[in-house]
């Protein structure tokens, strides 16, 4: 229809061409670039209803389509090209293996798109719990928690779906100090932009100030304004691929002078073992605007709190424990609200002094001490190597090995015993020394590597030798073996372990050369004298291997994928009787190769 209602502009029909109706419609919209959206669902209630063919078979759907099969009782989403040119998407959507034709539908408006071409639905789904509606990972509730029963039994579902048919589209939201929405704040000041649509290629930002034009490939962009005054801030954002190219939003921000200074002290209320405090407000207002009754809330750090403009107010905590007190402006009408003041009190009758703080650590350590005392208002630290300090929890660097006794004295005079000491020792340690060596140094075909660790000070190991096989021993003085598998150079690094955690690590180039090889032994003895026991797989460059050993009736006594496994000469926990077994090998190697090796073996006494 024309805008003035003088004409039709053009009209059309979608569906089937059924006498009865293919969809009940549940949601319409008319995007920007003049698509048509139109939400519906059709099926077994409406059959019910004397439309004996108002099911959805039969209804077109696109290649791109969430889903393009249909059991007649579905939602269904049609877009329709701008003029009635094409259709741009259609797709199915319900329950999946129903069973019973119940269909899932809605009763009531409850759907929308919105501007944006996103679809919103609430339905009725699932209904008898048979089959499942299909969810997205992680929601709140995947699936129908009712039993299976009645067409009563059905859920609630909620689904959202962003068709991204509707062009490019901006929609500004500003954040100042971190509050998402803020608009006002005093000079200077920085905004963060944030485009909440955030579905085009480039940005394009004006912030009103005289500065240049601002373009950026991300939605995100920061301003600081160094000028007082109200500033329309402009957004483009542009997409050249979409019907409407660009669109554009706007937003206004506001810079002020009218700062309000806020701060305020404290002091505890005699006797000593009272837990009462005085707190007085020490904020100054902006010449010309002064506070009210309602510019600020105490929070007392315990879940209380008060608005007043009172000078001072006094409050009683419950019990002994550290508090955290704040002072918010409230008053919207200052230009750095909700702006705060906070304090933190450590409240007790008496003050005890205690700490925490890792028993060790590595050279050059950054010891982190944790002040959890009662009370106190001044602290002082000896870290036991000269030096001192009166932070509130320090950090302290130790860059000597040794043991340290950190002594800690705290002080509240508003306490019953004004002061209280205590201390703790920390080790400091040096890292251990990694090193090895490894023969043969010049690299010999199918030859095992072996490596003498030479580390000093640690009591662990690791090896990786960069193949993607690793050992952890405890023991420094064992010869370690490794062969690899390929020829190539591998990266062999040593880390070494002492007892408080400290590490070194050392690697070395190693080159093997690896000529691909097999071979298995014709006879073994698994007789229990540790000697030939087990028959096994030798070979080189096997990355895959499946070893199969038959007896002579043809049944699988043995099998095994890997050369460390061998044959104990038993089957099902019985060994099995002297006589020649044989076998079928296959063999995947480094190079790309593979071979088939058939034999026999012979089991002896």
């Amino acid at each position: 229809m024309k805008a003035d209602l003088s004409g039709i502009v053009y009209s059309t029909v979608f569906g089937k061409g059924s006498a009865d109706p293919d969809i009940s419609p549940t949601a319409f919209l008319v995007d920007r670039c003049e698509n048509v959206y139109v939400a519906g669902w059709g099926g077994g209630i409406n059959a019910g209803e004397g439309y004996p063919n108002a099911y959805t078979n039969g209804l077109t759907v696109t290649s791109n389509a969430i889903r393009n099969t249909t059991d007649g009782s579905d939602f269904y989403f049609f877009i329709l090209e701008k003029n009635a040119l094409s259709q741009l998407y259609g797709t199915f959507y319900g329950n999946i293996d129903p069973g019973p034709d119940v269909g899932d539908h809605v009763d009531g408006g409850t759907s929308r798109f919105d501007s944006e071409g996103i679809i919103y639905e609430a339905l009725c789904a699932n209904c008898l719990g048979v089959g499942f509606f299909p969810t997205t990972p992680g929601v709140w509730g995947p699936r129908n928690g009712t039993s299976k029963g009645a067409g009563a039994m059905c859920n609630e579902a909620m689904l959202k779906i962003a068709f991204e048919f509707a062009g490019v589209g901006s929609a500004i939201r500003s954040a100042i100090n971190g509050v998402p929405g803020d608009t006002s704040g005093c000079v200077p000041l920085t905004v963060v932009f944030n485009d909440t649509i955030g579905n085009g290629k480039t940005f394009v930002w004006n912030f009103g100030d005289g500065t240049p034009d601002t373009t950026t490939t991300t939605s995100t962009v920061s301003h600081t304004f160094n000028t007082i005054g109200t500033f329309r801030v402009r957004l483009i954002s542009i997409d050249s691929t979409t019907c409407n190219i660009a669109d554009t939003s706007y937003i206004n921000i506001r810079v002020r002078t009218d700062k309000a200074d806020i701060g305020f002290t404290y002091q505890k209320l005699p006797p000593c073992d009272s837990l009462k405090y005085q707190f007085t407000n020490t904020s100054v207002a902006p010449p010309g605007k002064p506070f009210t009754a309602q510019s600020f809330e105490w929070s007392f750090g315990d879940g209380t709190t008060l608005i007043t403009n009172a000078p001072t107010v006094t409050y009683s905590y419950p019990a002994s424990g550290t508090y955290n007190i704040a002072l918010r402006l409230i008053d919207t009408s200052y230009c750095n609200s909700p702006d705060s003041a906070t304090v933190q009190l450590r409240i007790a009758a008496n003050v005890k002094a205690q700490f925490e703080t890792p028993p060790y650590g590595c050279v050059p350590y950054s010891a982190v001490f944790t002040n959890t005392s009662l009370a106190g208002q001044q602290f002082f630290w000896d870290f036991g190597d000269g030096t001192t300090s009166t932070d509130e929890s320090p950090v302290h660097v130790y860059n000597t090995p040794g043991t340290y006794v950190i002594k800690m004295i705290a002080t509240d005079t508003s306490t019953c015993n004004k002061i209280d000491s205590t201390q703790q020792s920390i080790v400091v340690s040096a890292a251990p020394t990694a090193g090895f060596t490894f023969d043969p140094q010049v690299p010999k075909e199918n030859t095992p590597f072996v490596f003498t660790n030479f580390s000093l000070g640690a009591n662990l190991y690791k090896w990786t030798f960069g193949d993607g096989d690793s050992i952890v021993t405890s023991k420094r003085d064992t010869l370690i073996s490794h062969i690899y598998n390929a020829t190539g150079t591998y990266n062999v690094c040593l880390i070494a372990y002492n007892q408080y955690g400290c590490t070194d690590t050392v690697c070395q180039a190693v080159s093997a050369i690896i000529i691909p090889l097999v071979d298995v032994p014709n006879a073994f003895t698994p007789n229990g004298d540790g000697s030939n026991d087990f028959v096994r797989v030798r070979g080189f460059g096997i990355i895959k291997m499946d070893w199969r050993i038959y007896n002579r009736w043809g049944a699988l006594v043995f099998e095994s994928n890997t050369q460390t496994q061998g044959w104990d000469g038993k089957y099902k926990g019985q060994l099995q009787p002297q006589e020649v077994y044989v076998y079928v090998l296959d063999i995947s190697f480094s190079d790309g190769t593979k071979y088939r090796k058939k034999g026999d073996i012979t089991l002896l006494r």
